[in-house]
């Protein structure tokens, strides 16, 4: 073989090695973004289960709930600088692992594992949840907005998926929802085991943050915004998710149907979710999506107020915005950020003080309903937070970057 022939056969193969590196990362992104709702979204449907089984109080079990948002919202700042020592594919790497204990400790018949695998979970999920934006902003620069989508996609399937099958499957499987629930420790192996080449593999460093990068985003302004988008989307959220149904149920629509409206609602989400990033990529600026989403979220909670019988409608109207006004704050994480780690440090902090604002939401909702034994004023408290959201929106849409 001559000496040109061989070379252009080393290439090739030397492109075929890289092509595959290449699917195996994206493989394991999408594995990472899979195992971020699913443990989250099986808990709601068998909360009731759980809680007699387990004889929790009914603020018990509604902290059982928050419990992940709450870890999320301490440890989210601590991550980039976990990354900046140990490096973001090795400590997520760590976090997956960390993720099939603590779904398998949650499972497990003895007094306080139940919390204690709850706390374990929540941490995990949130390196995925704060690093992954910094991952694609690092690996994939020109393509951050199909890469969210991607991900922003598959947390949204997963998660309704298994909270769709979790009471099925708690019918069926012995141990009850104990095995339903810990069977998902399987797919936090998965991609512990898909995602070790990364850990491993010669890129696999501590991460040097850049001198452009040394302010921390808590004394920037546009990180603020980015921070106080990311929590009224998240509080307008869990609202809807925790209490859509029983509105509706109050208003004469049967729990079945109910239920169903709020499955329709999600899946509208993530239909959003896949569209909204490549549409916000061919934009100069954000500020139009980001505030039209939140207006369109005005619209339907203000057509829950005053006109429930169209009930169809706002769960089309609700689901559409929620998917935009979601994909976009996980978009803003990179667009907003100079390199991956200010992606990383954004994140964290957007992450860490709109899940702390967000757990407070389904309380404060279900608080004023027992006050005025009504929808009205919680609704009307739900459409001034989206109102401010849209303001957020304007500034958070900005074509700038966090310095």
């Amino acid at each position: 073989m001559s000496a040109g022939a061989s070379t252009i056969s080393d290439r090739a193969a030397d492109t075929r090695v890289a092509t595959a590196r290449r699917v195996l990362l994206i493989a394991g992104i999408l594995l990472v973004a899979a195992n971020l709702r699913g443990a989250l979204t099986s808990v709601g449907p068998l909360l009731e289960t759980i809680r007699r089984s387990e004889g929790l109080s009914a603020g018990q079990a509604g902290l059982l709930s928050a419990l992940p948002l709450l870890t999320f919202a301490v440890f989210s700042p601590q991550v980039p600088r976990l990354a900046r020592r140990i490096g973001m594919e090795r400590l997520t790497w760590y976090a997956l692992l960390a993720l099939a204990i603590g779904i398998v400790l949650r499972s497990v018949p003895l007094v306080g594992m139940l919390w204690l695998g709850t706390v374990l979970l929540g941490l995990s999920i949130a390196v995925g949840n704060v690093l992954l934006p910094a991952l694609l902003k690092r690996d994939f620069p020109d393509r951050v907005a199909p890469m969210t989508s991607l991900y922003s996609v598959t947390m949204g399937v997963v998660g309704a998926v298994v909270s769709g099958l979790a009471v099925p499957l708690a019918g069926v499987l012995p141990g009850g929802w104990r095995t339903a629930l810990g069977s998902l420790a399987g797919l936090a192996l998965i991609a512990f085991a898909i995602w070790a080449p990364q850990a491993f593999g010669r890129r696999a460093q501590p991460v040097v943050e850049r001198t452009s990068t040394a302010r921390t985003p808590w004394r920037s302004a546009l990180a603020w915004q980015v921070t106080a988008y990311m929590g009224l989307q998240s509080f307008g959220f869990y609202i809807v998710l925790s209490w859509f149904p029983a509105i509706m149920n109050d208003n004469g629509i049967s729990e079945e149907n109910s239920g169903w409206l709020l499955l329709l609602l999600q899946v509208l989400g993530v239909t959003m979710s896949a569209a909204i990033p490549l549409v916000a990529n061919k934009m100069r600026d954000q500020r139009l999506l980001a505030t039209g989403g939140s207006l369109l979220s005005l619209t339907g909670y203000l057509g829950m107020l005053i006109a429930p019988e169209l009930a169809v409608l706002w769960a089309i109207i609700v689901g559409l915005a929620s998917g935009i006004c979601f994909v976009l704050a996980l978009l803003f994480f990179t667009l907003r950020a100079a390199d991956s780690y200010g992606a990383a440090a954004l994140s964290g902090m957007a992450q860490s003080i709109g899940y702390l604002f967000a757990t407070t939401g389904p309380v404060l909702f279900g608080a004023l309903h027992d006050w005025t034994h009504s929808w009205s004023l919680p609704l009307i408290v739900l459409m001034a937070a989206v109102s401010v959201q849209a303001a957020m929106g304007l500034g958070a849409g900005r074509n700038l970057t966090v310095h």
